[in-house]
């Protein structure tokens, strides 16, 4: 008798690529592009987080600030549409742009290639320092 094991595929994997205007505070290297490895259903500033990418979050990625934001050069079609809520907090955000985005609310959907860009004034100001 043959037993036929199941195939366990996982998460489907989608590549995103984040391009930092300024990568030092971010990462504490001097890398401006990552290539990274995504899973459908993270949002976003999962990803980033996740990979040493410290997008500051101030209100803990809940939609309660605009301090995530983000620009989605590529793969808006891949992402959950923004809510209202979303679109109230980005209007909050410096240097909104058209494809101006809140990286906690940003969920992958579908697999192709992201490309999302971390602006130089978007850092993790209050960095809890390892004991």
């Amino acid at each position: 008798m043959h037993m036929k094991a199941e195939k366990n595929t996982g998460p489907k994997v989608v590549p995103i690529r984040f391009i930092l205007e300024d990568p030092e505070p971010l990462t504490g290297k001097t890398e401006k592009t990552l290539d990274l490895k995504a899973a459908v259903g993270q949002s976003v500033l999962e990803v980033a987080l996740e990979n040493g990418i410290n997008i500051e979050h101030a209100c803990g990625g809940v939609c309660a600030c605009s301090t995530c934001h983000v620009y989605l050069e590529q793969g808006e079609e891949l992402v959950n549409e923004p809510e209202d809520d979303e679109l109230d907090r980005v209007e909050e955000a410096p240097a909104t742009q058209i494809d101006s985005r809140l990286s906690c609310q940003t969920r992958i959907q579908a697999e192709g290639e992201l490309v999302v860009k971390v602006p130089a004034w978007n850092r993790n100001a209050v960095k809890e320092v390892p004991h």
